[in-house]
């Protein structure tokens, strides 16, 4: 992974003195807190509904186990003992007292981390692939592109007040696991005939509160013109968003207003000044970053070894985990493992301190010292001995980590919801928890297959809500909180955005709703269809019948 360099950690460490005196000066009384604001908000603090809550930045997911103990101990030092993974791949402390938070600051550069750019108008923690380098559809490794991408847009002056936040993520593979298509940008690899590698760039795409697919700009970008491409739509959105209405204001609204071919033509118009400049990645500049992600010291093995697949034969429960839990690898004998962070009655994406340390510790002793966080709000350890999984397995499930729903109808993306968040309207954590304890029968989930269920408590979509096969939106009526459920949406190559199947639900109800839309599933699908290809096939009217039949 990548290593800061002394600028790097120079320019990290600097910036934590400036936030240092800076919240002296807030405690002091000497700043406001309308210019206190934007200070903290350069450095990932919010002022949530009960405590302040820091946001540290994960780059494009990646942590070594060092990284992990540190998080760890800043959770048992300065929080509650635990941490929430995001969306956005990143890790929030939801109860950090504000006169700690430069000291937080300073022990997360301890271990080259930090909070920049987790808030704000500006180019947030750029995503991808939790599988990346290890998959085994991979194209190319986007890691060092993210890395690129990383250090252009931090700090880039151009860049620091755009008209809204800015996400972008990157796919390296034939199949996207970045969920590239609803992003500001999205980065897909792409090779031609000819065997040259590149990008297709899509821009416009997000959720929130007017969810679009993206649209493609240039459907081949050659890497070496990432940067100066980059450029020029940000240029482009810099110049033209609208900075008079936040609801308007992000990147999509604008692609929409021009046109997809009048927003390309700008771009191509700003890029004429900017292509084959000094921002041009020579190949020198790509192997540098390269070099920081190269294979780990492999063992010669052979795939599914005897003692693996003895167990697999032996203990139908490990077998069970072994076929959702983990992922093919390119590496022969290999496999990644997806430590689950839904068991139920836990708040998904949660992990205590000494979850974390366990995590550390796995990554050591089965792995290379590494972990990445899932867009889904999982932990992956990517690449552990098929001969050492039922070792891990068991140490995983003492840890409250093995639960083998991965894909599965519990394996909820879930913001905080209303219970942290002052932008909430309604709690999504306790809608969730009381799904999962109605579907905490693994024979029940496994039969109904592959179900992607996501859940936000405002229309800021931080839970993806959009792109759940189901789909659950907090939203406020008259001051109570009601439930909108969607269907049909997805992430990966066919995203879509789901459709809302009719008036909102009181949050008692939400298990009975599931239960029902799972009912007509169940009874009209086909051999092998899908939850999703059963939506598609005859659409959302069954399941509204179904759901609302008691109202008819």
């Amino acid at each position: 992974m990548y290593r800061y360099d002394e600028i790097d950690a120079r320019i990290v460490r600097e910036r934590v003195e400036q936030f240092r005196d800076q919240t002296r000066r807030f405690l002091a009384g000497e700043l406001s807190e309308d210019e206190f604001r934007p200070l903290r908000l350069m450095n990932g603090l919010y002022i949530q509904r009960l405590a302040p809550m820091l946001r540290v930045a994960v780059p494009y997911g990646h942590l070594s186990s060092r990284q992990l103990r540190k998080l760890a101990e800043i959770a048992r030092k300065y929080d509650k003992g635990y941490g929430h993974f995001t969306t956005r791949q990143n890790l929030q402390y939801n109860w950090p007292a504000l006169e700690d938070v430069p000291e937080i600051l300073s022990e997360l550069a301890e271990v080259e981390m930090h909070a920049i750019q987790t808030s704000g108008n500006c180019v947030r923690n750029t995503t991808t692939d939790a599988f990346a380098g290890v998959a085994a559809d991979e194209i190319i490794d986007p890691r060092p592109y993210c890395e690129i991408i990383r250090q252009w847009s931090t700090l880039h002056p151009e860049f620091a007040f755009l008209p809204r936040k800015f996400k972008i993520a990157v796919s390296g593979s034939e199949q996207d696991r970045a969920a590239t298509w609803v992003h500001d940008i999205g980065l897909h690899v792409v090779k031609t005939d000819a065997g040259e590698v590149g990008f297709k760039v899509i821009v416009g795409g997000g959720l929130g509160r007017t969810p679009m697919i993206g649209e493609v700009i240039r459907d081949f970008l050659p890497t070496a013109h990432l940067l100066t491409y980059l450029d020029a739509v940000l240029r482009v959105y810099n110049r033209y968003g609208r900075r008079d209405n936040k609801y308007k204001a992000r990147i999509k609204i604008l692609v929409k207003a021009m046109t997809r071919e009048a927003f390309a033509a700008k771009v191509e118009e700003e890029w004429i000044h900017l292509k084959d400049g000094p921002a041009t990645l020579r190949a020198a500049d790509v192997e540098h970053y390269a070099s920081f992600f190269t294979d780990p010291a492999y063992e010669t093995l052979e795939a599914n070894p005897a003692e693996f697949t003895a167990k697999l034969a032996e203990d139908k429960a490990f077998a069970r985990w072994v076929e959702r839990n983990t992922r093919g690898h390119k590496q022969a004998g290999y496999r990644s493992v997806v430590l689950s962070l839904k068991k139920t009655g836990v708040p998904p994406g949660d992990a205590t301190d000494a979850q974390m340390d366990a995590v550390a510790d796995w990554a050591d002793q089965f792995g290379f010292g590494e972990i990445r966080v899932s867009h889904e709000q999982n932990l992956v350890l990517p690449d552990v001995r098929e001969r050492d999984l039922f070792d891990l397995w068991q140490l995983a499930k003492a840890a409250g980590f093995a639960t083998p729903n991965v894909g599965l109808l519990t394996d909820i993306i879930c913001c905080p919801g209303g219970d942290f968040c002052s932008l909430a309207n309604a709690k999504s954590i306790p809608v969730a928890e009381a799904i999962q304890q109605r579907f905490d029968d693994f024979d029940y989930l496994h039969d109904i297959g592959d179900i992607e269920l996501n859940m936000s408590g405002c229309m800021n979509a931080c839970g993806h809500h959009h792109i759940g096969h189901i789909g659950i939106l907090g939203v406020d009526k008259s001051g109570e909180e009601w439930y909108q459920v969607t269907l049909g949406g997805s992430q990966g190559s066919g995203a879509s955005i789901g459709k809302v199947i009719g008036p909102s639900f009181a949050r008692a109800q939400m298990p009975d709703v599931i239960e029902k839309i799972l009912s007509v599933y169940v009874d009209t699908r086909t051999e092998e269809e899908r939850f999703l290809d059963t939506v598609r096939r005859i659409g959302i009217i069954p399941f509204k019948e179904r759901v609302y039949a008691k109202h008819n």
